[in-house]
């Protein structure tokens, strides 16, 4: 299923239905990191049955904890990054889930990966076993065979090597390079004999472009470091007079600290203390290459853009980039519009939200916004406009506990932030 056609309220009414059959009582999920806690919040939002749910995050010891003594009513969810759930075989064995899925299921396609062979036996005690993914093929045809031995083993049977010398013709030095592939018609009818797909452009039922939050949780340092900002800005408020000006100040302050950055009072260089929404976007970029897509991304401040401009240079992915001091912004929306090679536009929200066309983009991820529900609203139109011809998504990355909700709550109420300050600051900061 792509991207944006509803895999996660897909498997949720899945799993609540094998639940009332009494089917499944243990419910284990397996994603990327930044994703767990999206599932948390479409459970609460579409679950129209009992259930009591855990994000493992922490440390070991407290991931361990929450496994071995999970209880609740209803039927019991887990949820955990593939980075913690191969370190967490034993703890997860003996709970001992009856059905599992594996969202963005690519991340096990490497068969001699430590997740993979510890989710190939994880697949082996559960009664239920689902992958999620637009793209199971990412290199080759023999992408299938790690992620279908965590389904199914008696699809493709159990052997790496005994399912490449069926599927792969092997040649080059020493007869270990593979040169072409064969039986690709038998591979493709049992990869599909249990599955199904979706492709976003054929899902006439959805709307031309469906929206997405994606709640990201702030490292615990970060946190604190927002926190204390947070009440240090609410008693300078408290303290002096009450402007706009002084309270945008402060929420422009906080806003800097969820894209990851803090400045000290001598205006020195950000520096970087948090990576959690780069994180998240990696993993959304990730999943656009490789579903072939192209990504539109805005960002409010010049150290998020910059940050998002080297992650990209060191994934060797060709972007396109228009900040406050950019000249040349024809060709850069020229490069991204027509040059197959230039998969992400960069823009600065505040410089880029008029007057561009970014048409070739089908997924637009807002890494950060400001208060204006005008800049947002004409954001999202560079998008949607004469001359798209593909469904997409629009996703926002909005940090858990912070301004972001609240900026984000107002936007969705098509409310102007900067209207709402003087008034309502206190629901704001500190609120």
């Amino acid at each position: 299923m792509d991207m944006g056609t509803g895999k996660t309220i897909t498997t949720i009414a899945l799993a609540g239905t094998l639940y009332h059959k009494h089917k499944v009582l243990k419910l284990l999920v397996v994603c990327p990191k930044s994703i767990v806690d999206v599932w948390d919040q479409e459970f609460g939002k579409f679950a129209a049955f009992n259930y009591s749910l855990a994000v493992l995050d922490g440390s070991s010891a407290k991931k361990a904890d929450t496994i071995r003594y999970m209880i609740g009513n209803g039927l019991q969810v887990i949820v955990v990054n593939y980075e913690s759930c191969w370190r967490l075989e034993a703890e997860l064995t003996r709970w001992h889930p009856d059905m599992i899925v594996c969202d963005e299921s690519s991340k096990i396609k490497n068969p001699q990966a430590k997740c993979s062979k510890a989710l190939h036996r994880l697949g082996k005690i559960s009664s239920y076993n689902l992958i999620l993914t637009g793209t199971p093929i990412t290199n080759s045809p023999l992408d299938f065979f790690s992620q279908y031995k965590f389904l199914d083993e008696s699809i493709f049977g159990g052997s790496f090597y005994s399912f490449r010398a069926y599927y792969a013709i092997l040649g080059g030095f020493q007869n270990h390079q593979i040169v072409g592939y064969k039986h690709l018609a038998e591979l493709v009818e049992k990869a599909h004999s249990i599955a199904f797909r979706i492709r976003i452009d054929e899902a006439v039922d959805l709307p031309e472009f469906v929206e997405e939050v994606h709640p990201i949780k702030l490292e615990p340092n970060a946190q604190k470091i927002y926190d204390s900002i947070e009440k240090d800005s609410f008693a300078e408020l408290m303290n002096g007079e009450i402007t706009t000006r002084n309270v945008l100040t402060q929420l422009l302050r906080l806003s800097q600290i969820t894209g990851g950055f803090v400045r000290n009072d001598d205006g020195d260089d950000a520096q970087q203390i948090s990576k959690a929404k780069l994180d998240a976007l990696e993993d959304v970029i990730d999943s656009c290459m490789e579903e072939g897509k192209k990504v539109i991304v805005f960002a409010r401040f010049v150290p998020e853009i910059d940050a998002i401009a080297r992650m990209l240079y060191k994934k060797n992915i060709g972007y396109a980039l228009i900040k406050g001091d950019v000249k040349d912004r024809a060709e850069q929306v020229e490069a991204f519009q027509k040059n197959p090679d230039t998969k992400v536009f960069v823009g600065q929200l505040q410089t880029t939200g008029m007057g561009l066309t970014l048409t070739a983009g089908s997924v637009c991820v807002y890494y950060s916004l400001d208060f204006s529900y005008a800049n947002y609203q004409q954001s999202m139109a560079r998008v949607r406009r004469i001359g798209q011809t593909k469904r997409g998504v629009y996703i926002h990355l909005v940090c858990k506990d912070t301004i972001d909700e609240k900026v984000m709550g107002a936007l969705r109420q098509k409310a102007d932030v900067s209207k709402l300050l003087v008034d309502d600051y206190k629901k704001i900061i500190g609120g």
